[in-house]
């Protein structure tokens, strides 16, 4: 017989009092093993803008994919250091291009549109905020510059300050006939360097923090080897090195960082690509994990993700595998923030590929999920709150 007495619904009352307080803890646990990701696309065959997931890093599964907003060829997107803002480079094609604000929803990861400015060029491929969530600075392509756009205390984008013109040609007529900014990054001492694919040559620039003009460094410009494209930039975390992944050659180029003066010399050219490959091959995404230890590399040809270690000391890199994607043209990926996983998008078989990052020796394994998606271009990673 169930034991009905006083005492009995005593306990049971403060059993249920106690599960109820401690709910929201339970949440907070359950939320803070989750990240938001978000990816960009290209909208001509289908896909609608910008797509969401959330990946459990506990199990290192992910949602299926949500529009979290309507949007023309979000071919790249950006983050305010805050995570209030999000903002798309809208690279449509044969017409001068624009970026897009958006307000985030932590909760549901739905986007809700502000506004939009024009790139101030043509083809906008990449961008990003500064440290202070004050300006988008983007690169755009086709016209070779560079914009600065203030972002209001609301996420509303202000009418552009400042466009830098590049001017300059490299070695192959066809990918290089004028100048072609492909990435902006900053360094911690507010300095914005730019990949430029058609100069050979990363730019360095220094951005005024009140104004948001840019000027030339001391140091203007580092090189990389004649028709190799540099097209994206990254800083390691420990200040002494940064590294290029270069499109056309299909390397990644090492350069010892000066964080005084902002200058960057090359100590190694790497290749991407295994030795007895000899097709078309363009090089993508580059990004380190967040232990400092590995650096990873798209290659869109050989359909594949290189994976190199670093030396700590020098910064050199060891190429420690070559891993093939499930899908054709990987053009973006990101690192979850606990650097357990990588997502990749595969732009041509239109599909996201889930991969786990084993934390000793930093090569990939594949963990059979994939999800369909119009040629995804872009993944980003917000941590859930």
């Amino acid at each position: 017989m169930a034991d009905k007495s006083p005492m009995h619904s005593f306990r049971w009352l403060k059993s249920v009092c106690l599960i109820l307080a401690l709910a929201p803890v339970f949440t907070l646990l359950s939320r803070a093993d989750t990240s938001l990701v978000y990816f960009g696309t290209y909208t001509d065959t289908g896909s609608k803008g910008i797509y969401v997931s959330r990946l459990d890093t506990s199990t290192g599964k992910l949602t299926t994919p949500e529009l979290a907003a309507a949007t023309t060829d979000p071919s790249y997107l950006a983050l305010t250091p805050d995570h209030r803002f999000l903002f798309a480079a809208n690279e449509v094609p044969k017409v001068a291009g624009y970026v897009t604000g958006f307000k985030l929803d932590a909760e549901t990861g739905k986007l809700d549109p502000l506004n939009q400015e024009p790139s101030g060029g043509l083809s906008p491929c990449h961008l990003i905020t500064d440290p202070r969530g004050k300006f988008l600075i983007t690169a755009n392509y086709s016209s070779g510059n560079v914009e600065v756009v203030p972002i209001q205390t609301n996420g509303f984008l202000s009418a552009p300050v400042c466009v830098i013109q590049h001017h300059g040609s490299g070695i192959n007529k066809a990918r290089q006939e004028g100048p072609h900014a492909h990435c902006v990054a900053m360094d911690a001492q507010g300095r914005v360097y730019v990949c430029d694919l058609g100069m050979d040559k990363v730019m360095i620039y220094h951005l005024d923090p009140n104004s948001g003009q840019l000027t030339t460094n001391e140091t203007p410009w580092a090189e990389v080897k004649p028709g190799s494209g540099p097209r994206h930039i990254v800083f390691h975390q420990d200040g002494k090195f940064a590294y290029v992944v270069n499109e056309m050659g299909g390397t990644v180029t090492a350069f010892a960082y000066d964080a005084s003066s902002g200058k960057l010399t090359e100590i190694q050219t790497a290749s991407t690509l295994p030795d007895d490959f000899h097709g078309n091959n363009t090089s993508a995404e580059i990004a380190i994990h967040p232990s400092g230890k590995f650096l990873y590399a798209s290659n869109r040809g050989n359909d594949s993700i290189a994976v190199f270690a670093i030396d700590e000391a020098t910064g050199l890199l060891t190429r420690v595998q070559i891993q093939p994607v499930a899908g054709k043209v990987p053009r973006g990926f990101a690192i979850d923030p606990t650097g357990q996983f990588l997502v990749e998008a595969n732009q041509n078989s239109d599909n996201i590929v889930v991969y786990r990052i084993n934390p000793e020796d930093g090569k990939l394994t594949a963990t059979g999920q994939t999800f369909a998606m119009g040629k995804p271009v872009c993944v980003m990673f917000v941590p859930a709150e």
